[in-house]
């Protein structure tokens, strides 16, 4: 009985440590530079920020859109009581307090389109009223079937022409934004990926180290023992397993800190087990400078943003002068209107009315400071002019330099390649030489030293040429390797 207890308890530990072990492999992922870029745009919190804030700038543009078009207004008071003692205006101008109790209800229906050239107002308008007087238990009726008009500001600021002006590049400069911002993404996810690449790989060299120390310090022992070394190298050698152990926790550590900050950028579960692999899939090519300069300034919102700067500061000045004129306001309206005792009369036989009305704002003297704005103005205009210009040399300046510096990088991922695979083999013969007797511990560190250095060279020429590749991508919105314009669109606008 008790055999039987315990073959069964055998085979249930067996069957748990199988669903643990096949459970632990499906939490393990290998994840290319790729995959990191494309979970990082598709997933992560600052693409959805990114997303969110492009939706805000799209119903900016909209609301923009619906400020020119034609609006259809209903309003009115229904009802409007009153039930108090008021002074009431008698024929012959005098006054008198009357006691009133009536009930008014009121709605006008009007139809407004603005006309953004002239920065002027049209309006068709429909209007009525029913007066109840309780008192003389009397209902009367007036109203307006139709009136027409337009209100014309006179040598005044135009807001709607410059709204109309700016406002598309807004949108423009927001929508590259978008698209930049999603490639900033890419960059930053490829930064975090070398980070963990650079800390695994330290963690595999401290790894080896620490295994090839321990051997080391096997025959060290049996050197010992034989007595064919010396206490000094022996102590030596005992204090590199140490260095090695020491070395394998840190770097632990900094994975551990590595993987928590990958998976967070990139919106991955904590609970993963990732292994990077090496992006050795390079393209390398040569970059054309002009090819760039040109889709740079059409792709990048710095063209848009750099216009937009431009008329904002020709319109402060135009508002400016604007307002330190004269002001004047035109308003015009035609209609007929009415009034009876019935409904149907106010529709019989109206009257025409006309209204014609001049507003006029004249400035006397304000102790120059209506010139002080103008000059103020003109002074920020300048400024404009000279940053716009500075800040435009220094675009295409920065893209100029990032296709230097990639073209350059095939020179140095080819050198430090080869000196990666020159030390790695000088580590080889070096730690077989010094097993063998022939070297000395200190020769062996110094090519341990060569080694780790190669290799972090070779993780940092690649790391070089990939941060290169999306920056140069993320400053001309261009893609090099499909020699096509880099867009992007945005799932939370997809039913719009």
């Amino acid at each position: 009985m008790k055999g039987k207890f315990s073959i069964g308890l055998q085979f249930i530990l067996l069957l748990f440590s199988a669903v643990r072990a096949d459970s632990q492999e499906s939490l393990r992922v290998s994840l290319s530079l790729r995959n990191v870029v494309d979970l990082a745009i598709s997933q992560s919190s600052s693409v959805k920020y990114v997303q969110n804030q492009d939706v805000n700038y799209y119903w900016r543009w909209k609301n923009h859109q619906t400020r020119f078009r034609p609006q259809l207004v209903l309003a009115g008071n229904l009802p409007d009581f009153e039930n108090q003692t008021k002074p009431i205006t008698q024929p012959d101008g005098s006054i008198e307090f009357t006691h009133v109790t009536q009930l008014q209800t009121s709605a006008q229906l009007a139809l407004t389109q603005p006309i953004p050239q002239l920065g002027a107002y049209v309006y068709a308008a429909s209007g009525l009223v029913r007066l109840q007087d309780f008192n003389n238990n009397t209902i009367s009726y007036s109203g307006v079937p139709v009136s027409v008009g337009i209100t014309q500001p006179l040598f005044a600021y135009n807001w709607m022409k410059w709204s109309r002006m700016t406002e598309p590049l807004v949108y423009e400069e927001a929508q590259k934004r978008f698209i930049e911002s999603i490639e900033e993404i890419s960059y930053n996810a490829t930064a975090r990926f070398f980070n963990y690449l650079k800390i695994q790989t330290d963690y595999s060299l401290a790894e080896s180290n620490l295994s090839n120390s321990r051997d080391n310090l096997k025959i060290a022992e049996v050197k010992r023992g034989l007595g064919s070394i010396s206490g000094n190298d022996f102590s030596r050698i005992q204090l590199s397993v140490f260095n090695a152990q020491k070395a394998l926790n840190n770097a632990r550590i900094n994975l551990k800190n590595a993987d928590y900050e990958l998976k967070k950028y990139i919106g991955l579960d904590q609970d993963k087990v990732i292994e990077l692999i090496i992006p050795l899939d390079m393209i390398l090519w040569e970059v054309d400078p002009d090819l760039a300069l040109t889709e740079s300034m059409d792709n990048r919102k710095e063209s848009p943003q750099f216009e937009r700067r431009l008329i904002q500061a020709d319109r402060d000045l135009t508002r400016a002068k604007r307002e330190a004129g004269i002001g004047a306001t035109l308003s015009m309206s035609y209609g007929v209107s009415n009034s009876a005792d019935n409904l149907s009369g106010i529709y019989e036989d109206p009257e025409q009315q006309q209204n014609v009305r001049l507003a006029l704002s004249v400035p006397i003297m304000d102790w120059g400071r209506s010139e002080s704005r103008v000059k103020l103005a003109e002074s920020q205009r300048e400024l404009v002019l000279y940053d716009v210009d500075q800040d435009r040399q220094d675009f295409e300046r920065g893209v100029v330099v990032q296709v230097e510096q990639f073209n350059l990088i095939k020179s140095q991922i080819a050198t430090a390649e080869a000196a990666d695979k020159v030390a790695e083999e000088g580590y080889k013969i070096a730690l077989k030489k010094f097993q063998n007797g022939e070297i000395s511990i200190t020769d062996l560190n110094i090519s341990l030293q060569e080694r780790e250095g190669a290799k972090r060279d070779y993780i940092q020429s690649i790391e070089n040429y990939w941060e290169s590749y999306y920056r140069l991508r993320e400053v001309t919105l261009y893609d090099f390797e499909f020699h096509q314009k880099i867009y992007y669109t945005n799932p939370m606008l997809g039913t719009q």
